[in-house]
């Protein structure tokens, strides 16, 4: 019954469906009034945010960062709803953040925040401002700039090529330090747990989905109970319902947190302890078999 009920009603966040649209693969797994197929599109703000409802008070549920795709299904009133190409969340989209598919991205930004200049001049006035793991088409060389495909000049070292990795994934959510939280961010300018984890594994080359249950059900390895908190390593991962936070070392985690309203480094001994009374206990702690 359980297997059928889930056939029926795939996860919203992941498959882009409603009683009056969905999406053309989704044909005989869901009921709708019509299906097409989409348009893909790229975003050309620094960060757009995806939001549940049309609307610029909708909850924004994460956000999608210059240069990722996104399959636009519908537009209307200004809105485009659709599905990120990144980690396959659906929302709705302001469509004034989006243009037609570019071409294919080559490199990222690897900068926690650079920017987009008019011409090759740190001089001028910046016209977007870039977040890590934003992406780009570099289009040609200007000195210490790169053109990038639809114009614009990006500080070249701030780059990257898509498939150049780093090692020590900590290290990336380490430089968040300070970061301010939101609810649904993705970078510099605020983030939430789970945008800190997908954020950092992604500069390691390691593909993760947005939620923390996602994230729980799909990292890693689970480590057996009951849990040896003096037995952690760097990177692993501790889990709550609705928290994650990154292993420093076997005494220290780095997280995003309500509490102080950003990005902190504290005891996971405290952490644990505090969480518990408003998220219950930890659920579970997940070892990144590739990680470091």
């Amino acid at each position: 019954m359980t297997q059928s009920n889930e056939r029926k009603n795939p996860d919203r966040r992941l498959n882009p469906y409603r009683p009056d649209l969905a999406a053309a693969h989704l044909r005989g797994e869901v009921e709708a009034a019509r299906f097409e197929e989409g348009e893909d599109h790229s975003v050309i703000t620094g960060a757009a945010a995806l939001r549940r409802k049309p609307a610029p008070d909708g909850a924004m549920d994460t956000q999608i960062l210059f240069g990722e795709t996104f399959r636009v299904y519908e537009e209307k009133n200004g809105w485009a709803w659709g599905q990120s190409a990144f980690d396959d969340y659906v929302g709705y989209v302001d469509a004034t953040h989006l243009l037609p598919k570019r071409a294919e991205p080559e490199h990222r930004v690897v900068a926690l925040r650079t920017f987009i200049y008019p011409r090759p001049d740190m001089k001028t006035q910046p016209v977007v401002p870039l977040p890590m793991n934003a992406k780009v088409k570099v289009a040609g060389a200007a000195g210490r700039f790169s053109e990038i495909e639809g114009g614009g000049f990006v500080f070249s070292a701030h780059l990257a090529p898509i498939g150049a990795y780093v090692d020590d994934y900590v290290a990336i959510a380490e430089s968040f330090l300070g970061t301010p939280y939101l609810w649904g961010g993705r970078g510099s300018m605020g983030l939430d747990c789970s945008g800190l984890v997908q954020m950092a594994l992604e500069r390691a080359g390691i593909h993760s989905l947005r939620d923390t249950d996602m994230q729980e059900a799909a990292l890693g390895e689970r480590l057996a109970e009951p849990y040896d908190l003096t037995g952690l390593r760097r990177g692993d991962l501790v889990f709550w319902r609705g928290h994650v936070g990154i292993m420093c070392d076997e005494k220290t985690m780095l997280h995003a947190n309500a509490t102080f309203m950003a990005v902190t480094r504290e005891p996971l001994e405290d952490a644990a302890g505090r969480i518990s009374r408003t998220d219950g206990p930890i659920t579970s702690v997940k070892r990144l078999t590739n990680g470091i």
